[in-house]
């Protein structure tokens, strides 16, 4: 049987209140922070004095695979040895090689599996773990404190709404109102897994549609895994984009989930694939540039030996239309000699009124070969120059629609100014803001509390699948990352028997 439950009414308003709207003595979400930061201080200051996080040796390790830069190693602990999820550990070799540091993501019993930043090779023998539970608990510890010093940041409204059912603790209590869309808090109850992550990718559906942006917490990362598979499943089966849209963060264990390959969706392999479409991509725009570059001054010579043309051109024609006349004189004055015993007396006197008789004429007509002759020399310079520019001023028949496509795209990208900052920006991975343009991500709330990428980042929704089976703080800590909703999901019977949530304060002691 399955329920939905929601939670409704007028915004928290720091008062306490039960379903009557009657005072009660409830802890609010702060009062929850508190105590659990308290709670894991004193766990770390036990761990430190206790040597909780002491070296574990003669340990076995093989490479399951590499994704990205991540690394996925499988180690055999001493018998009666485990090491929870979430716990960051180094791995220093026997032969003295420099240590490694990676998380641990899961196992059963003394085998467990680790996600590595680093290659140790194929195998390694004799190693030593140094697990750093210390170090979590401080670093979640310090998480639980900012957000009780920065409430605006962390907007704890949604995370009010959440408290009373995590100090409830027993799974009886039902919250106010009927369950809605609009729900602050919604409760999602059933017997079967199946059926309650089936209404959670329903859900996702339905929230992604929306452009809303989603953290999906689980207990741990095999049921994250599980989870991916049936979201991305669901959302294949709808026609939408899960490997655009869905981020398993950050390595996922499983390679198939009911017939979807998840490790495509892990963190790591997205952040490797779009990392190096993006390397790919600028040193593609680095050819464009450089060929820019390059046909820019090749270009503009061209326009400058086209230009000398044209002006060397000019002057040809001119001086053509200069010889031109000075043959239709020549021509005139050898007609008019060939004549000029034959012209009437008339024509005589009239000529020679103007200087023109034989011998001036004779010299007019040496005149204007001198001149032709000198116009072309003048016409066989320029001819010898004409034919240096016109190779010159060539344009090859593809360099001008080349460059006239790459300034196109270049204008389009900002300009020559912007393509420099673009191609001199740092090569170092942004991960923040890649997780930001992921729609749906799915990890642990133990991971969400204790890694500093989350408390960067900020999502719209949180739905908790298995919510009992998660500790109160990492789902405080999940809760408080998001602005407007919290999804909680699982077996009511689970809340008391996991008895996660209710923490007393004798216990922080």
């Amino acid at each position: 049987m399955a329920s939905w439950t929601g939670a409704r009414g007028r915004p928290y308003d720091g008062d306490r209140y039960d379903e009557g709207n009657s005072p009660k003595n409830l802890m609010t979400a702060r009062d929850l922070l508190e105590m659990w930061a308290l709670r894991y201080e004193a766990e770390e200051k036990r761990a430190s004095d206790t040597a909780l996080d002491q070296p574990i040796t003669l340990v076995a390790g093989r490479l399951v695979r590499t994704i990205g830069t991540l690394h996925l190693y499988e180690l055999t602990l001493p018998e009666g040895l485990s090491i929870k999820h979430d716990t960051p550990l180094s791995i220093i070799p026997h032969d003295d090689m420099e240590p490694i540091e990676g998380i641990v993501l899961g196992g059963q019993g003394h085998i467990v599996l680790v996600q590595a930043f680093n290659m140790i090779g194929e195998s390694c023998v004799g190693a030593t773990v140094i697990p750093d539970r210390a170090g979590v608990l401080a670093t979640s510890a310090k998480r639980l404190r900012d957000m009780l010093a920065q409430p605006d940041a962390y907007r704890l409204g949604p995370a009010d709404r959440l408290a009373p059912l995590l100090e409830a603790a027993t799974g009886t209590e039902e919250t106010t109102g009927a369950g809605t869309g609009s729900s602050i808090l919604t409760s999602f109850w059933a017997d079967e897994l199946s059926v309650r992550r089936q209404r959670l990718a329903v859900l996702a559906i339905e929230l992604i549609r929306a452009n809303k942006r989603i953290l999906v917490v689980c207990p741990d990362h095999r049921a994250a895994d599980a989870l991916v598979g049936t979201i991305a499943r669901a959302m294949k089966a709808v026609g939408l984009m899960y490997k655009t849209w869905v981020s398993r963060y950050e390595m996922a264990l499983a390679q198939q989930v009911e017939g979807i390959g998840i490790q495509e969706l892990g963190f790591e392999a997205q952040m490797h694939q779009f990392y190096a479409n993006s390397h790919a991509d600028k040193a593609v725009l680095r050819r464009k540039y450089d060929r820019f570059r390059e046909l820019t001054p090749v270009l503009a010579y061209k326009r400058q030996k086209q230009k000398d043309l044209d002006e060397v051109r000019l002057l040809e024609w001119r001086l053509l239309t200069q010889v031109s006349d000075l043959q239709a004189k020549i021509k005139e004055v050898n007609a008019t000699l060939a004549e000029y015993e034959n012209l009437p007396l008339f024509r005589r006197l009239s000529l020679q009124a103007f200087g023109k008789n034989v011998e001036s004429l004779h010299q007019y007509l040496e005149l204007y070969e001198s001149q032709r002759a000198e116009l072309r020399g003048e016409l066989d310079v320029a001819k010898v120059r004409i034919d240096e520019l016109v190779p010159e001023a060539a344009v090859p028949k593809d360099m001008r629609p080349e460059f006239d496509e790459l300034k196109e795209e270049i204008v389009r990208l900002g300009g020559t100014k912007k393509i420099r900052e673009l191609l001199s920006a740092e090569e170092d991975t942004n991960r923040q803001a890649f997780i930001q343009n992921r729609r749906l991500v799915v990890t642990t709330a133990s991971r969400v509390l204790s890694d500093p990428l989350f408390s960067r980042v900020r999502f719209d929704v949180l739905i908790a699948d298995e919510a009992p089976w998660i500790a109160a703080a990492p789902l405080l800590g999940a809760a408080g990352l998001v602005h407007e909703r919290i999804v909680v999901s699982g077996n009511r019977r689970d809340i008391a028997a996991a008895g996660l949530w209710a923490s007393r304060e004798s216990e922080i002691r």
